[in-house]
């Protein structure tokens, strides 16, 4: 590695970077990248725990696929709904341009993964400050990962009605379950959904320690439930020949 030029050192400490090459790295990262398929969605299938995996790349095109709606609505303000709402509510303000506000309520036992009996308020925001200030007489848009039962939303909507006093509300969510409800939104809340999924136990990358997995497993999960399992992978070897070349290559450009 001594031989290493200098495009490829550290400039503030003066020393060769040090490069780690695993068979765990190289399968990760010379996998082929999946393919998007539109109508694939529609043809998810469940891994063999009886649960659907999602990926980060297609929770991303379920948001993508609001943006339209968002706009037309108009928010002035993102309450995401924690903890699933806040890395959906990030990927949207990328192109809805607007704060974002975050509230923690709790229906399942983190614990026990057990549905509580009523929805608990966690965290609120504070109106008086800030972006809170935002909210009242204003357009809101409400943001979850799931509409499973619809109890979270609906207790969300009806606090954000009572306490805070929008002129307008909206929901967006990245996944709805197709089942029967156990509540149902306010007259006059607008609802949008990034994808409709089957009534299935959903598992998101944000949640992969959850479920004894780091992320790189998850995505392959997430794949394969999509019916993307076979992926090109890079034998140790093959990976070892071309970081050689990459060496003489540098070696080269050093002696130049």
């Amino acid at each position: 590695w001594n031989y290493l030029p200098e495009w490829l050192c550290d400039k503030t400490t003066h020393t060769r970077r040090s490069y780690y090459i695993s068979s765990y790295t190289i399968k990760r990262s010379m996998s082929a990248p999946a393919k998007q398929d539109p109508a694939g969605k529609k043809n998810r299938s469940a891994a063999a725990d009886g649960k659907v995996y999602f990926s980060y790349a297609q929770i991303h095109a379920a948001v993508a696929s609001l943006v339209p709606k968002v706009m037309e609505f108009k928010p002035d303000v993102i309450i995401a709904i924690g903890g699933g709402g806040f890395i959906p509510a990030r990927m949207l303000r990328t192109q809805v341009k607007v704060p974002i506000l975050a509230v923690s309520l709790e229906l399942y036992d983190d614990d026990t993964n057990t549905k509580n009996q009523v929805v608990k308020k966690v965290q609120w925001f504070d109106e008086t400050s800030g972006v809170g200030k935002q909210v009242r007489g204003k357009r809101v848009l409400i943001m979850d990962e799931v509409d499973d039962t619809r109890t979270t939303l609906k207790y969300c909507v009806e606090e954000v009605m009572r306490t805070n006093a929008p002129s307008h509300i909206a929901v967006a969510v990245v996944h709805n379950k197709l089942k029967k409800k156990e509540a149902e939104l306010p007259a006059g809340v607008i609802y949008m959904a990034g994808e409709d999924v089957p009534n299935k136990w959903n598992c998101y990358p944000w949640d992969a320690a959850a479920y004894g997995r780091d992320v790189f497993e998850h995505e392959q999960m997430a794949a394969e439930c999509l019916g993307e399992g076979g992926k090109v992978v890079m034998s140790v070897a093959n990976a070892g020949f071309f970081v050689m070349v990459g060496v003489a290559v540098g070696m080269m450009l050093s002696r130049r």
